[in-house]
């Protein structure tokens, strides 16, 4: 497996698989890797002839810098479980290769709506902040195919959108999310849980599963069951940003003429931010 923390060193290994009709899927990720991140890893080796996984704690998509230097890194560690998962390449680079102006003089790529909805109301500027990372790294590695979970759905939505508007030549593919024995949903983030916390923790799991039941069972006052869900988690003292029920190709408002769903949620627990999400089909 190829280290690399050079973009032009990546982009001369890139060039030489498409000369050889290589298919390169691309699985970005900030590191401290969980079986989630080599769920992706294991599916884009599916898909592709060679996969490439990038490791970059983006600045711009945290709202604080106590938030950025708390963030977990481990890259000896994500390094090892990628190699014994034989992935081909890891691409590293440090900040000030990918912005080499500053992270204050850098060109900013804002997606309308949907990165100012949901999780984008409390952190506005969290999916501006994706959209410019995933636009210089698509750049960069030149994929035929990127991988993203589906936990972070709303970021799912946000990617296939950008490829779409900016007419990329990339095939965007969700992976399902990667669950603990308990349901919570695998997360760098969990790891700030409590013993306790971690107990309580699924509480937003089977939520979400209370209320796809109610939906499936015909019940359409939306609003309704969202804040049902929200009184739910407070009783198990999560601290809720929102519980939404949303088209799931677009993200928006769910109307009773709709047959396709994602029920979504971001609520704290402790100092953990979790999220999570699943999808309600009725045909």
């Amino acid at each position: 497996m190829q280290c690399v923390d050079s973009i032009i060193v990546l982009k001369m290994q890139v060039s030489k698989w498409h000369k050889q009709n290589k298919t390169i899927a691309f699985v970005p990720t900030m590191g401290n890797l969980h079986q989630g991140h080599l769920s992706l890893v294991k599916k884009a080796q599916e898909l592709a002839d060679k996969v490439i996984v990038s490791i970059f704690v983006n600045p711009l998509q945290f709202d604080n810098q106590v938030d950025l230097s708390d963030y977990p890194k481990t890259k000896k560690i994500d390094i090892k479980k990628l190699s014994a998962i034989n992935c081909d390449l890891v691409f590293n680079p440090a900040v000030k290769i990918m912005y080499p102006l500053g992270t204050s003089q850098h060109i900013m790529i804002v997606i309308p709506d949907i990165s100012k909805t949901l999780c984008g109301q409390k952190h506005p500027k969290h999916f501006d902040g994706v959209a410019t990372v995933i636009s210089k790294l698509f750049n960069m590695v030149q994929p035929d195919i990127a991988i993203f979970g589906e936990k972070d759905y709303q970021q799912l939505i946000l990617i296939r959108k950008l490829v779409s508007e900016l007419n990329l030549p990339i095939k965007v593919v969700g992976s399902k999310t990667f669950r603990e024995k308990t349901g919570l949903a695998m997360s760098s983030r969990n790891q700030y849980l409590t013993n306790s916390e971690r107990k309580t923790a699924s509480v937003l799991y089977r939520t979400l599963i209370e209320l796809k039941k109610q939906i499936i069972e015909g019940r359409r006052d939306f609003n309704n069951l969202q804040q049902e869900g929200i009184k739910k988690l407070k009783l198990t003292n999560f601290e809720p940003e929102y519980i939404e029920i949303r088209h799931s190709k677009n993200l928006d408002l769910a109307n009773t003429k709709d047959s396709s769903f994602r029920i979504l949620a971001a609520a704290y627990l402790g100092k953990a931010r979790l999220i999570d999400n699943i999808a309600c089909d009725l045909d």
